[in-house]
């Protein structure tokens, strides 16, 4: 099983990953923005300037394809289900990832967390973040693709407990 938590930085992807885990028997956190730092510390110069010219990992062509590979192996090699937080707002990348994971397990899930702006800002500078970084940069971009495209199940995190979000995932996965 794969469980893919979506969601703009500060809404609280890692948390309920993170709780999530604890709950779910042979499951481990993949996190995809670990293979995005690699590729960022990794790939050349010119070819990011090419290929990202956001500044956003997620624009590397490797990126995809390397979230779809890696999982692939983690399950192989260790056959664990794998609880996917990431924040991704292009829904041409949605797809692609989405579609990786389904082809490696019919079994997977995809969850967008939401919650106002106020309150993702709030949750922001809560866990330490600098006003003005890329995490707050990033969430009007966020906000308007969940809007606009479909990304599936959304759960909206304002005002609700961690439990009661966790209990809403639990709720639909088939297991």
């Amino acid at each position: 099983m794969i469980i893919m938590i979506n969601g703009a930085f500060g809404v609280g992807k890692t948390t309920i990953a993170n709780k999530l885990q604890s709950e779910i028997k042979n499951s481990m956190i993949y996190d995809p923005e670990e293979i995005g730092y690699m590729l960022r510390n990794v790939v050349p110069e010119a070819i990011k300037k090419r290929e990202a010219t956001t500044g956003d990992f997620q624009d590397l062509a490797l990126w995809k394809e390397l979230t779809v590979d890696v999982a692939k192996r983690l399950i192989k090699n260790y056959h664990m289900h794998l609880i996917v937080p990431m924040t991704i707002r292009k829904i041409e990348y949605f797809h692609f990832i989405h579609d990786g994971f389904k082809c490696i397990d019919e079994q997977t899930y995809h969850f967008c967390l939401r919650a106002n702006k106020e309150t993702i800002y709030e949750r922001l500078r809560l866990r330490g973040e600098e006003e003005g970084n890329w995490c707050f940069q990033q969430t009007d971009t966020c906000l308007k693709a969940y809007d606009t495209y479909d990304f599936g199940e959304y759960i909206d995190t304002e005002n609700v407990t961690i439990d009661a979000v966790v209990h809403a995932i639990k709720g639909k996965l088939i297991r």
